[in-house]
C-alpha cells in the first residue's frame, strides 16, 4: 500500500529558510471550504499529561499568543484539577500571558472516556490531541466529523486497524478542507529540510544503506506519583496511569518516541519500507511499574530501492546517549542529528542557517493555515511513519521478518480494548521474539 508522504511540496523551502519560509509553503496550499478566521482562534485540549500541558498549549501558545484554550478534557479527574496550575507555571517559563489566553470555565472542563466528545462538541476552532496513542483514530475521528481542525501528536495509531483509520478520517478531512497539522517536529526543522534538499537534488546519488540510532535513559521517574498502583485502580485505570510502559496503549517506545527517527528515514528515502527484520526485549524495566513494555530493540528496513537501513534504539539508563543518523550513498555520506547536518564527499554541504523551534513552528503553520484557509493535511503522511514504526515492533516483538504489505493487509492486529470502561483487563505477556505470534 503506497501513500504519498509528502501532502505540501517541500523543496521552495529551503529558499526562502527565514520567517517568509512557512509562509511560501502555505501560499500553495488548497483554501480552506470552511469560514475565514479573523479573530482568536479557540482551542481544545484533549489529554492533560505532560505533552498537553507541558508542551502542547504551550508551544501553541508561543507560535500565538492571541490564542484562547477555552475548553480540556482528560480521562482522569485527577490529572484535569492539575491542569491549571500546570498550564499557568509553564506558561509563565516562556512569559505568556496565561490571563489572556486561559479562558476555560468549570462548564468547559470535562473527565471520563467521553471527555474528548465533549471538548469536541465546545465552541473551538483548533482540537489538540494529546492522549495516549490508543484513542488517537477514535479522536481525531471524532473531531473531524464534527468540523474541528487537529494537531495530532504523533504516533497517530498503535497497530494496522488504527493506521487505516487515520488514513480514512485523513481523507475525510481533505474532503472538509480542514486543518491536519501532525506532532513530528523534524518536519519543520530547516537543516533537515535543507538537508532533503540537497539530497534531492542528487549531492549523495542514491542511497545505499543507513544506520538510524536513539538510545537514551529509561524514564524511570515518569509519572513518580503513580508508580506504585493503588487498591482502588482497576486494571484497565492501572494501565493507562502507567501507558507510556503500556503497549496497548503506547504501542511500546518504538513506536510512541523513536516515530520521529523513523519518519526522517521514511522522508529521506522517499518511501516507507517494504519489510523489517528485528529483535529486542527489556532488562532494565522489568519492576510492577512498567507493564509490559521493552527496553531495546535493533531492527533492519528494506526499502524500495534495496538499500537497508537499520535502526538502533534503547531506553535504558547508564547506557552511551545517541541520537544521530547516517546514510551513505553512491555520492558521498550525509550525517545529521536533531541539530545540525552534513554531507561529505564529492559535494561536501553544512546547514549553517536559522534555527527556529520546530516544536513551535509546527503550530506557527497550523494556525496560520487556519487563519488564512489554508488547509494543510498531514494525517497519511503521519500514518505511513507511524505505520513504519509498527512494522518495526511486530517484526521484533515475533522476531519474524515482516513485509508492509501484509501488515497493512493481512494483518488482523488490534490493541484497542473492546469496551471502554475501569474494571478488568488482562495484560498481555512481555514480547518475545521467536515466541510472540504476528496477527
Amino acid at each position: 500500500m503506497k501513500m504519498n508522504i509528502h501532502s505540501i511540496t517541500r523543496r521552495k523551502f529551503i529558499k526562502t529558510t527565514g520567517a517568509a519560509g512557512v509562509a511560501s509553503l502555505l501560499s500553495t496550499l488548497p483554501a480552506v471550504h470552511g469560514a475565514h478566521h479573523k479573530d482568536k482562534i479557540k482551542v481544545g485540549l484533549i489529554g492533560l499529561g505532560g505533552r498537553g500541558t507541558g508542551a502542547g498549549i504551550i508551544d501553541c501558545a508561543t507560535a500565538d499568543p492571541n490564542i484562547e484554550l477555552v475548553a480540556m478534557g482528560d480521562l482522569f479527574e485527577d490529572h484535569l484539577n492539575q491542569a491549571k496550575d500546570r498550564i499557568k507555571r509553564n506558561m509563565a517559563k516562556r512569559e505568556l500571558p496565561f490571563d489572556k489566553i486561559y479562558k476555560v470555565t468549570k462548564e468547559t472542563m470535562f473527565h471520563g472516556f467521553d471527555a474528548y466528545q465533549k471538548v469536541i462538541d465546545c465552541d473551538v476552532d483548533l482540537i489538540i490531541l494529546t492522549t495516549p496513542p490508543v484513542f488517537r483514530p477514535i479522536h481525531f475521528k471524532a473531531a473531524v466529523e464534527a468540523g474541528k481542525h487537529c494537531f495530532i501528536e504523533k504516533p497517530v495509531a498503535v497497530d494496522p486497524a488504527g493506521v487505516k483509520d487515520i488514513i480514512a478520517t485523513s481523507k475525510l478531512a481533505k474532503k472538509k478542507g480542514l486543518t491536519v497539522v501532525a506532532g513530528t517536529q523534524m518536519r519543520r526543522a530547516r537543516h533537515y529540510h535543507a538537508l532533503i534538499e540537497q539530497i534531492r537534488n542528487g549531492s549523495m546519488g542514491e542511497i545505499t544503506s543507513g544506520q538510524s540510532t536513539r538510545m537514551g535513559g529509561a524514564m524511570l521517574t515518569w509519572r513518580e506519583d503513580e508508580a506504585v498502583r493503588r487498591p482502588e485502580w482497576s486494571d484497565m485505570e492501572w494501565q493507562l496511569r502507567r501507558w507510556l510502559f503500556t503497549t496497548w496503549s503506547s504501542g511500546d517506545f518504538l513506536v510512541e518516541q523513536h516515530v520521529h527517527n523513523l519518519d526522517i528515514v521514511d522522508w529521506i528515502m522517499d518511501s516507507h519500507p517494504t519489510q523489517v527484520t528485528g529483535f529486542g526485549g527489556r532488562q532494565s524495566r522489568t519492576g510492577d511499574a512498567f507493564p509490559n513494555a521493552w527496553d531495546h530493540v535493533s531492527l533492519e528496513y528494506e526499502y524500495p530501492n534495496g538499500a537497508r537501513i537499520s535502526h538502533l534504539g534503547a531506553q535504558i539508563d547508564g547506557i552511551s546517549n545517541r541520537n544521530d543518523l547516517v546514510m551513505a550513498g553512491t555520492k558521498g555520506t550525509m550525517n545529521a542529528s536533531f541539530a545540525n547536518a552534513t554531507i561529505h564527499g564529492k559535494s561536501k554541504w553544512k546547514y549553517d542557517g536559522p534555527t527556529p523551534n520546530p516544536a513551535v513552528e509546527e503550530y506557527r503553520d497550523a494556525l496560520h493555515s487556519i487563519k488564512n484557509s489554508d488547509a494543510i493535511n498531514e494525517g497519511e503522511r503521519i500514518a505511513q511513519s507511524t505505520m513504519t514504526a509498527i512494522l518495526g515492533r511486530m517484526a521484533a516483538y515475533s522476531g519474524r521478518s515482516l513485509k508492509w504489505d501484509w501488515a497493512m493487509n493481512a494483518s488482523k492486529l488490534d490493541l484497542t480494548p473492546k469496551t471502554w470502561k475501569f474494571g478488568e483487563h488482562p495484560l498481555a505477556e512481555v514480547a518475545v521474539p521467536g515466541v510472540t505470534k504476528l496477527i
